[in-house]
């Protein structure tokens, strides 16, 4: 008997192994990444008040007519984060990948939020 192997339920899998030790708070919030096939959403929460502090994603590129689902639209996803969270001055986050592998879109997203400002 083959078993299918669920790409998605291994990801939750995976997440919920990384949330049991990553937690954010005010001064130090969670920078959580989500990906899906056309956009990336990035949140930074305050676990401890369960509130989101500033979020970005590549819905506010697409009014720009660009691509999203790529590698260049990840990095400006990146800096908007990061812009906007120095605004309120958090220059301090955890880094929490989603269960997703770190390469590709969320390595970009991470390395454009540090050179923004950022310290993981």
């Amino acid at each position: 008997m083959v078993h299918e192997i669920d790409k998605n339920r291994s990801r939750e899998r995976r997440h919920a192994r990384v949330r049991a030790r990553v937690s954010g708070s005010a001064e130090r919030p969670r920078l959580c990444v989500y990906r899906s096939l056309n956009h990336i959403y990035v949140q930074a929460v305050d676990d401890l008040k369960k509130a989101t502090l500033a979020g970005a994603s590549t819905l506010e590129l697409r009014a720009k007519k660009a691509v999203t689902g790529n590698v260049e639209a990840a990095k400006a996803v990146g800096t908007l984060i990061a812009t906007r969270l120095k605004e309120k001055g958090i220059e301090k986050v955890v880094f929490d990948r989603g269960g997703y592998l770190y390469h590709g879109r969320i390595k970009a997203v991470a390395d454009a939020a540090r050179a923004a400002g950022l310290k993981f």
